[in-house]
């Protein structure tokens, strides 16, 4: 078997070629968009590369076959912040062929040893935790945008290798139109009865007002979590420029205290049910495809991209009473196509919002675990602390 690290640009075509010749006859899958891959690795594009490294490699059997590939990175704001400096391992695919497995991770656990590293998680993104975080471990259907896909037989090529998974991330869900919980009610009354709160939806004339609020409930509520750092003004006006499109005001709601903002849930439609007509391209044909698709009603899925509360406001039932005025506008609509909905990246150190989207009758529908390579095979291994 031959590697080859990934250098020109025949290689990054190469690079993409790898899981179009996996999943071929795979009818679950859907291909990422190429530019949103190949921007992860692209310095103009991924601001992380300022600082931080990246590397990638395909490997090719003895005929020349593409039959894996792999990245490693070091993402410079978090790569120090737990028990052990911890770098990166991505966009893994592979034959089932553990040899093939242990050619591509041994290579991504040189490269970070190199560079200081004493542990590596995997498959993650160099990127935020939204996109291409975790293997799919259970639930294997179409995925969601920027969700990773795989085999099933993946997480037994990790874990031979001696990977121990480090945490599960959940994706949620539920029937739009499925009545809410009676105890859900009434647990929104109480709060919906002091006028010191209001709930609304976004009003895209008010963008800027709605990128500042959710940064303010965001840098509340996640920036405690390791691996997660405060978000800049840049970086949110960033994420809500990337939505613009696609952002329908009636499924991202806001939640406000004496008109401070307390909390949000930000859904949008499920744009791989759209993304899976246009074959990764998004030039002008894909352009048109996806306007077509969109246009005919095809997205009949919301997909809640992050949902959460500032501490000092959870256990109140201020998600309650959002949730409830949100289900006024929502359900029984019939101008609205969606039919249901999925909530992603829940995680399993997270057993309140776990609660929480539970006590809405969601349920596990998806389950994508984060793994953890110790170099030093003698160290006790420990899996994510639970956020108390």
């Amino acid at each position: 078997m031959q590697l080859i690290e990934v250098n020109t640009p025949a290689l990054e075509n190469a690079f993409l070629q790898v899981q179009l010749d996996l999943y071929k006859k795979d009818k679950n899958y859907i291909r990422p968009l190429d530019k949103d891959v190949l921007g992860v690795f692209d310095p103009k594009k991924n601001r992380l590369l300022r600082d931080g490294e990246a590397i990638r490699w395909v490997l090719k059997d003895d005929k020349g076959k593409l039959i894996g590939r792999v990245a490693a990175f070091i993402n410079p704001k978090t790569s120090h912040g737990g028990d052990q400096p911890t770098g990166g391992m991505g966009f893994f695919d592979c034959i089932d062929d553990q040899q093939a497995a242990n050619l591509l991770l041994d290579a991504c656990k040189n490269w970070l040893q190199e560079r200081g590293m004493e542990a590596m998680d995997g498959p993650i993104n160099l990127g935020d935790r939204d996109k291409w975080w975790g293997l799919l471990i259970d639930g294997f259907y179409p995925p969601n945008y920027g969700m990773h896909y795989n085999y099933p037989y993946y997480k037994r090529l990790l874990e031979n290798y001696g990977f121990g998974l480090y945490f599960n991330q959940y994706t949620y869900h539920r029937m739009v139109n499925d009545p809410l919980p009676e105890k859900y009610y009434e647990k929104a009354k109480r709060v919906l009865a002091d006028p010191a709160y209001r709930f609304e939806h976004m009003d895209k004339k008010n963008l800027a007002k709605y990128t500042e609020d959710f940064r303010t409930v965001y840098n509340k509520g996640w920036a405690k979590h390791e691996g997660v750092k405060p978000m800049t003004e840049v970086q949110a006006a960033t994420v809500m420029r990337t939505l613009k499109p696609v952002i329908d005001e009636n499924i991202m709601w806001f939640a406000y205290y004496d008109n401070e903002p307390v909390g949000f849930f930000i859904a949008i439609p499920e744009l791989n049910r759209l993304f899976r007509f246009v074959n990764g391209k998004m030039d002008l044909w894909g352009k048109l495809k996806f306007i077509f698709h969109k246009w005919r009603g095809a997205c009949k899925t919301m997909y809640g991209i992050v949902f959460g509360i500032t501490p000092e406001h959870q256990s109140k039932g201020v998600e309650a009473a959002m949730v409830t005025e949100a289900g006024r506008i929502i359900q029984g609509n019939t101008s609205l196509p969606y039919v249901d909905l999925q909530m992603n990246w829940i995680g399993d150190f997270n057993p309140k919002m776990m609660h929480l989207v539970e006590q809405l009758g969601s349920r596990i529908y998806k389950t994508h675990g984060t793994f953890r390579y110790l170099f030093d095979r003698t160290k006790e291994f420990k899996r994510m602390p639970i956020i108390k």
